[in-house]
């Protein structure tokens, strides 16, 4: 039997045989050729460009329905949430286009594997650690353009076709889409594509067996001929990056600045105090509200937080969105149905706003980015009156 070699690339090292398939992620033709590829080599072992985390999201695809709403408030982890599954979304909208499921060809290295008798190995460093990685490389002003561009690409209506699609398997193309993402992010390109070749490349070759196969990206397939000739340590390259300080300290710089100044003012001049302390809740509590109104938040979450907003801004430890969520969730608690199509829902803007899981998560972003303008408003409100009373 013969099998098309196209994007198949065969490494020979030391007494093994390493056989690379560079996939693109959402296309039906890859999964095919992986299931031939798997099915003709009889590998010892498959590796797959998975984690622990996405393999297991593979194999439990209803743990949306499970999901505590007010414990991912509690963990402070919305936004992440909200950011998951808008990529989640995008890539699962482009693969109904498709029509096949997303990530498929990583799922078809895992059934054959297993039909096999194939050892699975999962290759790829946990995302949590390269998302901490890639946005440590970044700065405020990089974060905020990344951010935009994903949620601009994601909300778009283009579609791609399957030609298009297989046109990102070429070595040409993948050459452009790495120029293009250094360009634009040069930060991006270390630990989004650099580092995970190595340790892709460090796993494969420490698969057990003669024979690996290894399921890929094709924009790693390049880099991982490079790097699979040398030695690479893991432990280094699964360290997350230690915490700036300045960030923290910046928190609560701001807060005691503001309090200062007040102080001193109502001590000099009472009714400018008065004035500085009226301005600070008006500008704080009125765009966190307003941002809980964007995200048609229910009434007492908009009145949490216009309370909360010029409370919270003082202490770095809390966010007036948290307490706005948990209104939000107490009185509009998603049903499983909100759960089910959370992932069909998320693909669209009518959808974010429709589906109470997701207006629960905007309505803790929104009226934090409005405490946080309202924060700098009314700061600067602030010292215009500390300035005037001097």
């Amino acid at each position: 039997m013969s099998i098309n070699d196209e994007n198949i690339t065969r490494i020979y090292l030391d007494d093994k045989e390493l056989i690379l398939i560079g996939t693109a992620h959402v296309s039906k033709k890859s999964a095919e050729q992986v299931k031939e590829v798997i099915e003709h080599e009889q590998p010892a072992s498959v590796c797959v460009e998975l984690d622990q985390q996405r393999y297991q999201s593979i194999k439990d695809g209803n743990k949306w329905q499970e999901t505590d709403i007010f414990n991912v408030i509690k963990q402070k982890k919305a936004t992440l949430l909200l950011m998951n599954m808008i990529i989640s979304s995008f890539q699962k909208r482009l693969a109904k286009q498709m029509g096949i499921k997303p990530g498929q060809e990583m799922i078809q290295g895992i059934e054959s594997a297993e039909e096999s008798g194939a050892t699975l190995v999962l290759a790829d460093r946990n995302i949590q650690i390269t998302f901490a990685r890639i946005w440590n490389n970044l700065g405020a002003w990089g974060k905020a353009k990344l951010l935009m561009q994903i949620v601009f690409s994601i909300f778009s209506n283009e579609s791609i076709s399957e030609a298009e699609l297989e046109k990102l398997k070429s070595k040409d193309m993948l050459d452009a889409m790495l120029q293009d993402l250094t360009k634009h992010f040069p930060r991006l390109k270390k630990p989004l594509i650099d580092e995970r070749d190595q340790y892709l490349a460090q796993k494969i070759k420490e698969a057990p067996g003669q024979k690996i196969v290894a399921v890929l990206g094709a924009a790693h397939v390049p880099g991982i001929k490079e790097q699979i000739h040398k030695d690479h340590d893991l432990d280094k390259l699964t360290t997350r990056p230690p915490k700036s300080k300045v960030p923290k300290l910046i928190g609560w710089a701001i807060p005691l600045l503001i309090i200062s100044i007040i102080a001193y003012t109502f001590m000099s001049n009472p009714a400018a105090g008065t004035q500085q302390t009226i301005s600070w809740v008006l500008w704080n509590g009125s765009f966190s509200a307003a941002g809980t109104a964007v995200a048609l938040g229910h009434p007492l979450a908009v009145l949490t937080a216009f309370i909360a907003a010029p409370i919270t801004s003082l202490n770095p430890l809390i966010a007036a969105g948290w307490f706005a969520g948990v209104v939000q969730a107490y009185f509009r608690r998603p049903s499983v149905k909100d759960f089910e199509t959370l992932s069909e829902d998320a693909a669209s803007l009518k959808g974010f706003w429709d589906n109470k899981v997701t207006r629960i998560l905007l309505v803790i972003v929104l009226a934090n980015v409005g405490s946080s303008l309202g924060t700098a408003i009314g700061g600067a409100d602030v010292l215009r009156v500390f300035f005037e009373n001097l």
